[in-house]
């Protein structure tokens, strides 16, 4: 097989990761159209990533936030994306770089991308991605971040359903 001088592959995700940028970069500036809403998933400990300490000890590899109706300050660069949460009542700043996200999701449309590991992130197992949140999150200052997926089944009364990404993959 011949050597890829190009990088087509670089050029790829670069271009899908342009898709991310620009999507957010309207949604800063104009907010989120109708029913649309993101999950976004990233290494948490990546480089440039920057968490609180208590969130890091919550989500040590990956952490899935949701953009939806409660979220402020919302800033797009050309390398990463800065935006305010609210975790438990606690107003947090994340900042993201484009290049620790591994996922993202827009349900209200069933549209995702998922990227493969760049040489500056650690690679992570494709199989460990949290689960999300299937209904929106309940009125706070903010969203919560979306808890790891068990196999023990729901308890009444213990919040919104937890569901994989997978299932809003097309098959």
């Amino acid at each position: 097989m011949a050597t890829d001088h190009i990088r087509y592959d670089v050029l790829a995700r670069d271009a899908l990761r342009g898709v991310l940028r620009s999507v957010l970069t309207d949604a800063a500036e104009h907010g989120l159209p109708g029913e649309h809403h993101f999950y976004i998933t990233f290494l948490s400990t990546a480089d440039g990533v920057k968490l609180s300490p208590r969130l890091l000890a919550q989500y040590p590899d990956e952490m899935t936030i949701i953009l939806q109706h409660q979220f402020w300050d919302l800033v797009v660069t050309e390398d990463r994306f800065e935006v305010g949460l609210s975790f438990g009542g606690i107003p947090e700043r994340l900042v993201v770089p484009f290049a620790a996200i591994r996922s993202f999701l827009d349900p209200s449309v069933q549209f995702g991308l998922q990227f493969e590991p760049s040489d500056a992130v650690p690679e992570q197992p494709a199989s460990k991605l949290p689960a999300v949140p299937a209904s929106p999150p309940s009125p706070a200052p903010a969203t919560e971040p979306a808890a790891e997926s068990t196999d023990e089944p729901p308890k009444p009364g213990e919040g919104a359903e937890v569901v994989r990404l997978d299932r809003f993959r097309k098959k």
